[in-house]
């Protein structure tokens, strides 16, 4: 019994330090606090959407509020961090806060709602509703209901779950308006919408796997060969082993054939005594001819 006491301070104490910090930090935006207590230190970790505003000039806030809570609330050694939500759009308490703010101004209400559905989902949300309830009409009259909404939206069951929701009580003279904000952030999946898978995706991406990795096998081997053909010849050069070349095949000649295109000596020394006697007989021609035409 003694530590379900322990737990329930705790948790009271948790809830007081959160709704001081709300309380305080109010114009900075503050969208959710998360108290960690470690053997070292207790880690608060504010998310807002107006960081500065927390932080204080050189951190003098965060000194003010880091003395309150260690002398109001015994909280030992408290380490603020200040974290920027990157997206306000998509926040629920944020934008929930907003609108309120708006209606506190006296502004149109039905507008006031459409600009605001309007910049949740240009900020990619897949579904948002929000509702007002209260004083809507003025002092006298009827408390009333508005609600708008936009995209998809789960109501029910374990999938509601998923939805981000915030809510903000605006206070006017003719009394109070509940602002309630229900926003699917983008890349929420549902149960629902879950598609069966293609088989014939499955069975083409299978037969493209093994015609690549065929492909690569047949590379592969043509690299293994390249590559001991290469090995080889290096191992023949470092040997110095050169390769005997064949010599070109001579043409046999028949022995007639060699008698015939080499001419004998005997013929030789006969066409040189005919060329002899044709000489002769020349100059004999010459000579008789000059005596002739002297007698003449």
């Amino acid at each position: 019994m003694a530590s379900e006491k322990k737990f329930i301070k705790k948790a009271l104490n948790d809830f007081r330090v959160s709704e001081y910090l709300e309380r305080e930090l109010e114009r900075a935006g503050v969208s959710k606090i998360s108290i960690t207590k470690t053997p070292i230190a207790t880690r608060i970790a504010i998310y807002v959407r107006k960081p500065g505003m927390v932080v204080g000039k050189k951190g003098s806030t965060i000194r003010e509020l880091c003395d309150a809570l260690q002398q109001n609330y015994g909280v030992e050694n408290p380490q603020i961090e200040v974290v920027e939500v990157a997206r306000p759009a998509l926040d629920a308490v944020l934008m929930a806060e907003k609108i309120g703010k708006q209606i506190e101004r006296r502004g149109n209400i039905k507008q006031v709602l459409r600009f605001s559905l309007k910049e949740i989902m240009e900020a990619g949300a897949i579904g948002v509703e929000i509702r007002i309830a209260g004083k809507i009409v003025g002092k006298g009259g009827k408390a009333k209901t508005l609600k708008i909404r936009g995209g998809y939206m789960k109501k029910a069951g374990e999938q509601a779950k998923k939805v981000n929701h915030g809510a903000c009580t605006a206070y006017l003279k003719a009394g109070v308006i509940n602002v309630h904000v229900a926003i699917i952030p983008p890349g929420t999946v549902f149960s629902d919408q879950l598609s069966k898978p293609d088989f014939k995706v499955e069975e083409d991406a299978a037969a493209a796997v093994e015609e690549t990795t065929l492909n690569e096998t047949e590379q592969v081997i043509e690299d293994k060969l390249e590559a001991a053909k290469q090995e080889k010849v290096k191992t023949l050069r470092k040997k110095k082993v050169v390769p005997l070349r064949k010599k070109p095949e001579e043409k046999k000649v028949a022995p007639e054939e060699k008698k015939a295109s080499k001419p004998s000596v005997a013929s030789k020394e006969s066409e040189k005594a005919a060329g002899a006697v044709e000489e002769t007989v020349a100059v004999e021609k010459e000579g008789a001819a000059s005596e002739k035409q002297e007698s003449e």
